[in-house]
């Protein structure tokens, strides 16, 4: 059987990846990175949506101080809260981790290539390269050059492909897409102020709402 290393926040996007990958036939193995974000919430999620999807369940721990350059890591730091309008519209907003899809991606095809994995899957998206740079197309694409260059998979000719099947979507088309694929959405938590309920002002929670209305859909996890 095929397999695919998901990378899983534990947030609507990554699990519309994580399940869009089961339903494309992989067997999945989704890793989580609890990197000193505020929001450590999710990664009790992410263990659930594993759980839940039959996935194994992989959790790292990162210990990099420079993070705290971003006001997801650094508690002191203010959130933005934005109007939604305006939302990946400006510069590059405080929430940005430096290199976290970097790190991240190269964390999955280190276990891919250890794992005897073919692909590995990410939920960046339309709505979040536009305030990320590392979640653009071209990132992407750039780093499928470098998984192949530099694992023993790629050396031997075998196929180890990223796949970014929610690249060209906004949230309403993930929260469409969650829907067919039957997503536990209740289980998946998305707001970056990490309390006991979303806040609704932080600019994930508003990109949620605003996905969740523009599809016709109530949001369970609300």
């Amino acid at each position: 059987m095929k397999k695919a290393v998901v990378l899983l926040s534990g947030g609507l996007d990554s699990a519309t990846a994580l399940y869009w990958a089961r339903k494309k036939g992989y067997k999945t193995v989704a890793l989580t990175a609890h990197y000193g974000q505020r929001h450590a919430r999710e990664l009790s999620a992410a263990r659930a949506l594993a759980r839940r999807a039959g996935a194994e369940w992989v959790s790292v721990r990162l210990d990099l101080p420079w993070l705290k350059t971003s006001s997801l890591v650094d508690r002191k730091k203010r959130l933005p809260e934005l109007p939604a309008s305006r939302i990946g519209k400006g510069p590059i907003p405080s929430t940005y981790v430096p290199g976290r899809n970097t790190v991240f991606l190269a964390l999955a095809v280190s276990l891919a290539d250890a794992a005897g994995a073919e692909a590995v899957v990410i939920g960046s998206n339309a709505q979040d390269f536009s305030g990320y740079p590392d979640c653009r197309p071209e990132f992407n694409a750039a780093f499928q050059k470098t998984a192949r260059l530099g694992t023993r998979r790629g050396a031997e000719g075998k196929r180890l492909s990223l796949l970014a099947p929610l690249q060209r979507l906004d949230k309403a088309g993930i929260v469409r897409l969650a829907r067919r694929l039957k997503v536990p959405l209740e289980l998946t938590w998305s707001c970056y102020a990490g309390g006991r309920r979303p806040c609704g002002r932080c600019d994930s929670c508003q990109l949620r709402a605003r996905g969740f209305s523009a599809a016709g859909s109530a949001d369970p996890a609300a």
